[in-house]
């Protein structure tokens, strides 16, 4: 009988092991097929592709590609083949590095019983490579991580990350490009797994556009019971753009194997489909899962963790002078069944027009949670290292949708949005807007620019939401029910829908672009795409551009999604209209210094910004005394108060001395 490479494998492993270990063939924690239910309790279908006698499950070859399908214990059928030749088993890695630390991510495929637990990064120095950390690889999961202190972000390093002799992955650790004018984000989210394959022609285009960042919002795995082969897939789709530049990923709802995700402090739901709050799956596979995706990140400044153990990561990225705060939408988020009116078909659907706004949005429901909106506030406070300032999360602060699944499902309301709870939407865009920080995320499978209001239309920030990578899973469309533009449409948009609206929600948007799909059934007509955030330090402004997922940039292509790309003052990320202006600033022994203006009468933080040169008139709106802050980096130095003037252009100055 003719034996193929998997068969080899599988009895060649199997045999070796036996024949070294005997009774001990279970070291360093690998189980059998058989114990493999016992790593995740009563959940035997989680991670069964690449747990226990891994090597004997029968995966897609050339000549019997993936099919979709479930095991009748909820698990998936085998959709990618983990048994890759030795010399490929370190399958991609993930890097950040900020406040002098580098922080790597290694993936590896699943290791044989026979082969060494550990993996090793090292270095290119003077021409040779060092070896200057090693890392345990992690069972269940298969990531191993490294931590370099003392790390010197003025210049590119070239990396590889190695297991046993032969095994390796490589590529560049770039230097912070805090010299260059412009920032350049690319911002990625629902990576669908109904169309198989690589994902090259984002990958094509991400290389000609050479973003400075990569940011990718969630959702980068559907496979809800097999995150490992999942997060496998994916890296393998976008591994040869990551691996040379810094790259954020954050789990959303599909990462853990939910449908929607309300993490409410990261209980336990007892809600099958979790709209209680909380995780359905053992916190022990949500920790895997955002220890893959997120181990890379900056250390997050408030780590303690939320109930059942489950961490957290929420923190802060800068990359050239760019500060960006990375949000968990759905840890905290409360769920809707048991604490708000049913007003629809689902827990988190309301289809009614007549119903009570203020049903919904009731005291104690939490959007973003005390601890990180406390963190958030702080953030819009600290300049160190940052000349503008930007959000990212999963999902959009707003239910800028119309219809969901297909063109004849209407919904009024999908809570499942950073929308609900109203009061908590609005808290975070007052932080956000002190900052004058615009906001990007994805989850909405449309991509959108949305001017947010908070008590007036447009008086809050600016929100880009990419479009799905692909978005075979659930389209979208923005489709007013009478076909009319908003109030203040923008002017020159080929797109018939713009202007202010309010969402099912009540919450105050402008739409400013939007990309509905025409064909669901054409993938070249669906929606699929990505976003580009381009920040031009100099100018103090944010570009946003709407690409497809078929554009050819390498071939000089600019053909966006009608509508963009749309460029704005990061200043207009705070929408209030002035009705006075302070006394004019002039700053002596610094410039670019950072000014905070309180309003007395409330104590509340108006704004926090680094301002350009060395003066500066502070806007206000309101009359009344006022408290100006001004620090190099924090506003921590000299401290004064004056009143407003209704003309922006009176002589009043006030000059400031920084030591």
């Amino acid at each position: 009988m003719k034996l193929n490479r998997r068969r080899f494998l599988a009895k060649s492993a199997a045999l070796t092991s036996l024949a070294l270990a005997g009774p001990g063939l279970l070291l360093r924690g690998q189980e059998t097929a058989s114990k493999a239910v016992g790593l995740f309790g009563s959940h035997p279908e989680l991670e069964t592709s690449t747990t226990g006698d891994w090597w004997l499950i029968k995966g897609p070859t050339p000549d019997a590609p993936p099919v979709r399908k479930l095991r009748p214990d909820g698990g998936e059928e085998p959709f990618l083949d983990m048994n890759v030749p030795r010399d490929q088993v370190v399958a991609f890695a993930l890097y950040t590095h900020d406040r002098s630390v580098l922080k790597v991510t290694a993936q590896l495929f699943p290791l044989l019983p026979s082969e060494p637990r550990r993996a090793r990064l090292e270095l290119k120095r003077g021409g040779k490579w060092i070896e200057v950390a090693t890392s345990e690889v992690l069972y269940p999961g298969w990531d191993a991580h490294f931590r370099v202190e003392n790390w010197d972000n003025t210049k590119n390093v070239f990396y590889r990350v190695r297991h046993g002799e032969a095994a390796l992955f490589d590529g560049l650790i770039r230097r912070d490009p805090k010299e260059k004018k412009s920032i350049m984000v690319g911002v990625l989210s629902c990576n669908s797994r109904l169309t198989n394959g690589s994902r090259k022609e984002i990958v094509n285009n991400l290389k000609a556009q050479n973003p400075d960042l990569l940011f990718f919002g969630g959702d980068q795995s559907y496979h809800h019971t097999e995150h490992t082969a999942g997060w496998l897939e994916f890296g393998l789709q976008f591994r040869d753009i990551i691996r040379d530049r810094p790259t954020i990923t954050i789990p959303d709802d599909h990462d853990v194997g939910h449908g929607n995700l309300w993490g409410e402090n990261g209980k336990k739901s007892l809600d099958k489909d979790g709209n209680d709050g909380g995780y359905i799956y053992p916190a022990a596979y949500v920790k895997q899962v955002e220890r893959q995706q997120t181990w890379h990140l900056p250390d997050a400044p408030d780590p303690a963790p939320v109930e059942q153990g489950i961490g957290v990561y929420f923190t802060s990225l800068r990359v050239g002078g760019v500060d960006f705060a990375i949000l968990e939408d759905r840890k905290f988020k409360s769920g809707p069944n048991g604490k708000i009116p049913k007003l629809g078909p689902r827990p988190d659907h309301i289809t009614d027009p007549s119903y009570d706004r203020n049903a919904i949005d009731l005291p104690g429901l939490q959007l973003l949670g005390e601890r990180q909106l406390h963190w958030l506030d702080s953030w819009t406070q600290d300049w160190t290292g940052a000349q503008l300032k930007c959000v990212l999360s999963q999902t959009a602060f707003c239910g800028a949708v119309h219809m969901h699944g297909n063109k004849n499902n209407r919904l009024l309301v999908d809570l499942d949005c950073n929308g609900w709870p109203q009061t908590g939407r609005n808290a975070a865009l007052k932080i956000i807007r002190r900052a004058s920080a615009p906001h990007l995320c994805g989850d909405q499978h449309i991509g959108e620019v949305v001017k947010h209001g908070i008590t007036q239309h447009r008086d809050g920030p600016w929100s880009f939401t990419c479009p799905a990578i692909v978005n075979t899973i659930y389209g979208r469309w923005w489709h007013p029910l009478d076909e009319k533009p908003g109030a203040n449409p923008r002017a020159g948009c080929p797109l018939p829908w713009t202007g202010d609206y309010k969402d099912g929600l009540g919450n105050r948007i402008s739409v400013m672009a939007y990309a509905n799909p025409e064909e669901m059934k054409d993938e070249k007509q669906r929606g699929d795409g990505y976003g580009i955030a381009l920040f031009d330090k100099k100018k103090r402004t944010v570009t946003f551009e709407c690409w497809p997922r078929f554009a050819k940039v390498s071939d000089g292509d600019k053909a966006q999604y009608p509508g963009w790309p749309i460029t704005v003052s990061m200043d207009d990320n705070d929408g209030r209209i002035p009705t006075g202006w302070l006394p004019e600033l002039n700053f002596r022994g610094a410039t670019n210094p950072v000014v905070q203006v309180i309003e007395d009468i409330t104590g509340e933080v108006l704004y926090t910004t680094r301002v350009a040169g060395k003066s500066f008139r502070p806007r206000v709106f309101s009359n009344g005394s006022h408290t100006i802050k001004v620090g190099r980096n924090k506003p921590d130095g000299p401290t004064l108060r004056a009143t407003p003037s209704d003309k922006k252009d009176d002589n009043r100055m006030i000059p400031v001395v920084l030591s």
